[in-house]
């Protein structure tokens, strides 16, 4: 029992001591000597590395995870700052030689063995094969080398993270204490969240975001490969032709151009003075809207004294509360400020701590300006940005087949510009204002100086009523050849919204209406945005409080039809391309000639028609009548009907008489009007309508 007891205590020991050596993490890369000083994240799962450090020797060894030498030797770069250089990199080939395990006698010991816990010898074996390490030695010439060596290896990418503060530095409607109140500006704050998952702390890095994702590949260069060869046998074949030389006539070399002269040595402008220096600081800090911060902060410091603008930007002498901004009052008295005005995120006092925002190869990077501490298994959040743009909190109709309700009702959203330098990348946003906060949503990527609108509630007080109508309209001439005529004419598509405003404010209303496609849209209102990228526009309409407002989307595709030269959509589009002053002269002289004919073509075939309606009635007015006589022929109580059906058989026999004379005639004036007016438009030859009158800007 003793025994039992023993080998089961060495067993629970030797199992902790397995899960505490799990815990352990090795990095994928590291070397003695070369400290991790930089690191730039990307955000397609890659991250560029750099070490730098002074080397006593003729070689470096770098010890790498098996599983991440490819990507290490296809993205290696080593730049001495010594002079001296690399001569080579040496690295192990993994080769799948098989296993002879089973075919192993056992060896002799006791059958007594204690089993690992379910599942535990799998996941030991994955861990202990991830975990191997892989040696690549850099040989060098000489023994001192300043180094910098620079790969890219696996991270998780860094995502972004928004807040927007609605109704800052007291724009119209901050301080109305109404969420429905339009505002023109907002505080935009961007912050990043980075995981170092690299097996090894990150201590005094210079850290790096950047918002895009270059094309990255894993790559196999530690594993041998060997393609296949096809097999080639000797048959002593000859050559059956000969094969045709190519020739390259020869040329004078042409001279080489002089050399540009020298640039002129610049002038070395003397350094400025300091409170010229101090002067630039303000004004940079006033353009990002965060003066009276950044004053506050320098003067506590003692750098730099307090201005009078300051108490201007707060408005009141010291004690007196200042308006609103960014939802949250400022005062120079602390216990002005209440719990409320507290809860909106409010902009940093020393703007020199935000990332610096560049573009690099169509790329934004924002660099962060101080060193990071990242521990291995751990996450940081850095802020990114802190600006006021203009933005506005609005309402979007916009029906989303997720939210059944927004088929009826508008969304209330948070609209602003991208006013920094750099892509917003995809992420959440949180929305403040009045010391609230409203709702999230998910900003999708944002170009710099695009515009956004992003839905955080859902608006019941607004109700929208949907109706569509369709119509051909226009008649513009787009060719005459052959005697034929086609035009051009709009199918008009109107779709109107109906927006009914029960609440006490106006209410600043966008449409998002989905476009059709191959149509254009026609006079469309002042501010609306056509997104051909989306397939929508964004249309506004300003809804009275309490009031209905309805929006006209007109949209209209172009389409050509022949028609006929006599009908009126051919009177319509011939009259309105002889008033144009841009028309061929030769053209508008054939149509004029062959217009007069028409105008007495037309007429007379037009009194034709009407003359045989005319006479088709009266034949078979003639009809009944006889039929009518027949049928008292024979009664003598009826001679007195029997006189007034003659009398108007007779009227009409000759009226019949008469139209038949006229229509006769007619068709002789026809007949010839035809010939003439067909030999006119066979000489009109127009291939290429009017290009269309563009609106003075």
């Amino acid at each position: 029992m003793r025994r039992y007891d023993v080998a089961r205590a060495g067993s629970g020991l030797l199992l902790a001591l397995s899960l505490l050596a799990g815990c352990a993490r090795v990095p994928d890369v590291d070397a003695s000597g070369l400290a991790l000083r930089r690191v730039v994240i990307y955000r397609n799962g890659v991250a560029y590395f750099e070490r730098r450090g002074f080397i006593d020797a003729d070689q470096v060894t770098f010890r790498v995870r098996k599983e991440k030498v490819g990507d290490f030797l296809a993205t290696l770069a080593v730049i001495e700052a010594g002079g001296s250089s690399v001569r080579s990199a040496s690295f192990p080939v993994e080769v799948d030689e098989g296993s002879d395990e089973d075919d192993a006698p056992a060896a002799p010991g006791p059958e007594v063995t204690v089993a690992p816990p379910p599942g535990d010898k799998g996941a030991t074996a994955e861990k202990k094969k991830r975990d191997e390490l892989a040696n690549v030695k850099l040989t060098l010439d000489g023994r001192e080398h300043d180094l910098v060596v620079g790969y890219v290896a696996e991270t998780p990418v860094w995502r972004p993270s928004y807040r927007l503060v609605m109704g800052a530095a007291g724009a119209p409607g901050a301080a109305s204490g109404d969420p429905r109140a339009t505002s023109k500006q907002a505080h935009l704050q961007a912050w990043g969240i980075v995981q170092n998952l690299s097996g090894e702390d990150w201590n005094g890095v210079k850290l790096s975001l950047v918002a895009g994702a270059p094309l990255a590949f894993q790559a196999t260069l530690d594993r041998a490969a060997i393609p296949p060869r096809p097999i080639v046998s000797d048959q002593g074949e000859v050559i059956a032709s000969v094969p045709t030389s190519e020739t390259t006539l020869a040329t004078e070399a042409a001279q080489p151009a002089p050399p540009p002269p020298p640039p002129a040595a610049m002038p070395v402008a003397p350094p400025a003075p300091a409170a010229e220096v101090a002067d630039e600081y303000a004004r940079e800090a006033e353009e990002s809207g965060n003066l009276a911060f950044m004053k506050q902060d320098e003067a506590a410091r003692g750098k730099m004294p307090p201005r009078p603008a300051a108490k201007r930007a707060y408005g009141g002498a010291p004690g007196a509360a200042g308006p609103q901004r960014g939802g949250a009052v400022f005062a120079d008295d602390p216990a002005a400020m209440d719990n409320k005005a507290m809860m909106n995120p409010s902009p940093p006092r020393n703007m020199s701590a935000l990332a610096a925002v560049a573009m690099e190869a169509g790329t934004t990077r924002y660099d962060i300006p101080f060193p990071v501490d990242i521990p291995d298994r751990s996450a940081t959040m850095v802020l990114l940005l802190a600006k006021q743009v203009p933005g506005e909190s609005i309402f979007l109709f916009a029906p989303d087949g997720g939210v059944p309700a927004s088929s009826s009702h508008p969304f209330r959203v948070a609209r602003f510009t991208n006013d920094t330098k750099g892509l917003l990348e995809r992420g959440p946003i949180a929305v403040f204002e009045n010391g609230s906060f409203l709702g999230q949503g998910m900003v999708e990527p944002l170009p710099p100086g695009a515009t956004t609108t992003v839905p955080f509630a859902l608006e019941r007080g607004l109700a929208v009523d949907t109706a569509r109508e369709e119509s051909a309209e226009g008649a513009r001439i787009a060719k005459i050849e052959g005697g034929a005529i086609e035009i051009e004419r709009d199918w008009v598509t109107h779709t109107k919204y109906a927006v009914r405003n029960g609440g006490d404010l106006a209410a600043r209303t966008l449409v998002k209406h989905p476009r059709l496609h191959g149509t254009r849209l026609h006079a469309p209102p002042k501010g609306t945005e056509d997104n051909v990228g989306t397939g929508s526009a964004l249309v506004p309409i300003d809804v009275p409080r309490r009031g209905t407002a309805v929006l006209d989307v007109d949209e209209r595709r172009l389409f050509r039809q022949q028609i006929d030269w006599l009908s009126q959509l051919a009177d319509d589009a011939v009259q309105a391309y002889l008033k144009d002053p841009r028309v061929d002269a030769t053209v508008a002289k054939q149509l004029g000639q062959a217009w007069d004919v028409r105008g007495k073509l037309r007429p007379a075939i037009d009194e034709r028609d009407k003359l045989i309606a005319e006479q088709e009635r009266l034949q078979q007015q003639s009809h009944e009548l006889r039929q009518n006589l027949r049928a008292i022929e024979k009664n003598r109580t009826a001679d007195e009907l029997r006189r007034d059906l003659t009398d108007r058989l007779a009227k009409a026999s000759a009226r019949l008489d008469e139209i038949t004379k006229r229509v006769i005639v007619l068709e002789m004036q026809i007949n010839e009007q035809q010939i003439r007016f067909r030999d006119l438009t066979n000489e009109i030859k127009l291939l290429a309508p009017l290009a269309p009158v563009r609106a003075a800007p």
